[in-house]
């Protein structure tokens, strides 16, 4: 019997002994640490600049997925920022949100938090543009009078709104960009005495170079550094309210035989870029870097593309490589639509602008009204803003927010654009930032879903994204 209970003990030892060393050499799962951050934006809606939690590792098992290749090693233009206009009526409607919200928002464009999208430049309008409630410019004098020197200039008409709104922003981030433009001279230097339409008149020219010197001044004095100006806003467009004709031989004629040496003499260090419209008229910034006498003076050109191709930015880079290129200016329409607006916007102004040279990437009106306002008698009244103010305590965030916001949030000024090749539907472009992360923003511009691998250093990740969307990939 004793026997017979020291075997049974024995086995019930040796079973348990063998269970627990099968439980002991189970392998548990490896886990898997995220290599890359994703963030998506769905043409739906469904997610709106939102980070994903899917993990995304590095591996190297083949597949037949279309590849995007990110070589860091080929690099590009360095990367000046990407923001939008504050307009007059920016200013003056985002003023309307009480003091907390107010600066809540601008915390959130213009900050560094994590919940910050993180505007790197800023476009502003030298007097007033179409999206002012009036037009103005900061020498106007009643019909008949001149002021050749210049003692009635004054920046009061933007002491309301956009210098304090600026230095606000500034106190945010002291390093944001700036680059300042007309949409009208005084009308006294006019040949129509027009806020629309009609030209600078020659014997004004050097009048109206001193007046740009005036107006960087005095912004430095209030704190604001003017990186750079374009002499005129759409020069080719006199129809708006304010607006001037501007043709390209006269822009050259103003900035060699004034505007370039009147800032030289008074030791001014912004930049000069010329055009500033669309990009069906490659002609005019070349005829204007091809003059040797005005060449010396201009940092590069700008573009709108309300017409032409993207494609002419890298038409005029290559004619002029050692010259800059600018994309300043695209609205979207209170007429159109988010999916529509997400995925041309993204395509053409932020990928395609990167990828054909351009340092900077704007959207229009940063703000307006829900009656899409203010705007000048004449001056645009579908132009939808990123944000509308709808209350002191209430803004929506449009459809340009979203398109910025996936670029300005994850690549500062300073980054670098490098190589990444295009596959099929898959628009993208890459970046490498000043603190060595790598970039890479793809919009899916097909009808499907479509599942691919971004490649670098010979592994790669294998992701998808839906029809229309938008996704922003770090690491």
């Amino acid at each position: 019997m004793k026997s017979l209970f020291l075997l049974t003990v024995s086995i019930l030892f040796l079973s348990c002994s063998s269970s627990n060393d099968v439980v002991a050499q189970t392998p548990t799962a490896p886990v898997v640490p995220n290599e890359m951050d994703f963030w998506l934006t769905k043409a739906n809606q469904s997610a709106m600049l939102q980070k994903q939690t899917s993990v995304l590792a590095f591996g190297s098992t083949l597949n037949n997925y279309p590849n995007i290749e990110v070589n860091d090693a080929q690099q590009f233009q360095t990367i000046d920022g990407f923001g939008y206009t504050l307009t007059g009526g920016s200013a003056q409607v985002i003023n309307q949100l009480n003091a907390q919200k107010r600066q809540e928002l601008l915390q959130e464009l213009f900050g560094t938090n994590a919940n910050s999208i993180s505007v790197s430049y800023l476009r502003i309008s030298i007097g007033a543009s179409d999206l002012d409630a009036v037009p103005f410019t900061y020498n106007d004098l009643p019909d008949g009078q001149t002021d050749l020197n210049l003692e009635k200039f004054s920046l009061a008409p933007n002491k309301t709104d956009v210098i304090p709104m600026l230095k606000e922003i500034l106190a945010i981030n002291p390093n944001i960009k700036i680059i300042a433009t007309p949409w009208s001279p005084p009308i006294w230097m006019k040949d129509n005495n027009s806020f629309i339409g009609g030209s600078l008149q020659p014997k004004y020219y050097g009048v109206y170079a001193n007046y740009f010197v005036k107006y960087i001044q005095q912004m430095k004095a209030e704190g604001i550094t003017i990186d750079a100006i374009t002499p005129q806003n759409e020069p080719l467009h006199p129809g708006n309210n304010p607006s001037l004709l501007m043709p390209a031989t006269d822009q050259a004629d103003f900035i060699k035989n004034h505007l370039g040496p009147i800032f030289q003499n008074a030791n001014l260090k912004t930049k000069i870029i010329v055009y500033d419209h669309n990009c069906n008229k490659p002609e005019y910034p070349i005829s204007i870097l091809k003059d040797a006498a005005a060449y010396p003076y201009i940092d590069g050109s700008a573009f709108h593309l309300y017409e032409g191709d993207i494609s002419t930015l890298s038409t005029v880079h290559n004619a002029f490589p050692n010259k800059n290129i600018y994309f300043t200016e695209q609205y979207t329409s209170n007429t159109g639509n988010f999916d529509g607006d997400l995925k041309w916007h993204t395509r053409n102004i932020i990928i395609g602008s990167m990828r054909n040279w351009s340092k900077t990437a704007l959207e229009w009106n940063l703000a307006n009204n829900a009656s899409f306002g203010p705007n000048t008698p004449g001056g645009c009244t579908t132009c939808k803003g990123a944000l509308t103010i709808e209350s002191s305590t209430n803004f929506t965030r449009n459809v340009a927010y979203y398109i910025i916001a996936h670029a300005s949030k994850f690549v500062p000024a300073g980054s670098v654009r490098i190589a990444s090749n295009l596959s099929g539907n898959l628009q993208n472009v890459a970046f490498k930032t000043p603190g060595g992360k790598k970039v890479l923003i793809v919009e899916n511009d097909g009808t499907t879903s479509e599942s691919f691998n971004i490649k670098h250093n010979g592994k790669w990740i294998l992701t998808s994204l839906e029809a229309g969307s938008v996704g922003t990939y770090i690491w």
